[in-house]
């Protein structure tokens, strides 16, 4: 049987896969096409339905729901992995006027968009581009200030911009949860047995990529965004551990509570009273 499958072309994600888009692990018969966009876009893919498998951002899971169910395995989740609010010019998020100041961010339906409303719901003046144009768009003076995330957040200070705060503290102070950032979701209508094979198998590529983590796979150096071996096990180590193999019940009560907090920014669609996970 043949999956599509969306991932985004980061460290972490190209980590889980390799190993089951490969060949390095046994499939059980089951046969992947894949391909690798940003997260805002996947997301947006996901708004509609166009792949069998996809990453996403836990942030947009309430507007995806109705196609697909959340997978345990292959997810980001974590302590101190949390979005970063960085400036060329303020250094404290008071320098920042909330009707003057323009915040650009990775996409509308991030999970870093959200976490930054939560914390600062009154700014009106936002941008949105992809996660990699962020730190350039800053020092530009495109905008006031910028999230970043992922690999980003290992290379902001040696381009010159500073840290105004990590979005994810406030987070964990509140909820005493892991930040969930993303994870990879499945069609809903799938049979329960497909859907535990899938989880399976990415759990098992997993496994591989940790059984060999002294080096690092050709899939993930190839698509990472002009970054240095360093950043990138950096990276990986950050954002793949113990709730990517699974989400177990910490990680689910993490995604619960984010999905309750979203409708603070984007409101629930009706009828949306749907299965979350796969069981």
């Amino acid at each position: 049987m043949k999956l599509s499958l969306g991932i985004s072309p980061c460290p972490n994600d190209t980590f889980i896969f390799d190993a089951m888009l490969h060949g390095k692990v046994d499939t059980e018969g089951l046969k992947f096409e894949y391909q690798l966009e940003d997260v805002e876009t996947l997301n947006k893919m996901a708004m509609t339905g166009d792949l069998d498998l996809t990453k996403v951002s836990y942030g947009a899971l309430a507007r995806v729901l109705v196609h697909y169910k959340v997978l345990d395995a292959g997810g980001a989740l974590g302590v101190g992995v949390g979005p970063l609010l960085v400036s060329s010019k303020a250094s404290d998020i008071a320098a920042l006027d909330p009707n003057l100041s323009t915040i650009v961010l990775p996409g509308a339906y991030t999970t870093a968009h959200l976490l930054f409303h939560l914390s600062h719901p009154g700014f009106k003046k936002k941008i949105f581009m992809p996660f990699h144009h962020i730190e350039q768009a800053v020092l530009n003076g495109e905008a006031d200030a910028g999230v970043i995330i992922h690999e980003n957040r290992f290379t902001y200070a040696e381009r010159g911009l500073q840290k105004i705060e990590d979005l994810g503290d406030s987070w964990e102070a509140k909820t005493g949860f892991p930040i969930p950032l993303g994870g990879i979701l499945a069609k809903r209508h799938f049979d329960i047995e497909l859907l535990k094979k899938i989880n399976r198998v990415i759990k098992s590529s997993i496994e591989h990529a940790f059984a060999h983590r002294a080096q690092l796979p050709s899939f993930v150096v190839d698509h990472a965004q002009s970054m240095n071996t360093d950043v990138m096990n950096k990276h990986i180590d950050l954002y793949v551990n113990e709730y990517s193999l699974g989400l177990g019940s910490k990680g689910r009560a993490a995604v619960w509570k984010l999905l309750e907090l979203a409708s603070a920014l984007h409101p629930v669609p009706q009828n949306s009273n749907f299965e979350v996970f796969v069981d």
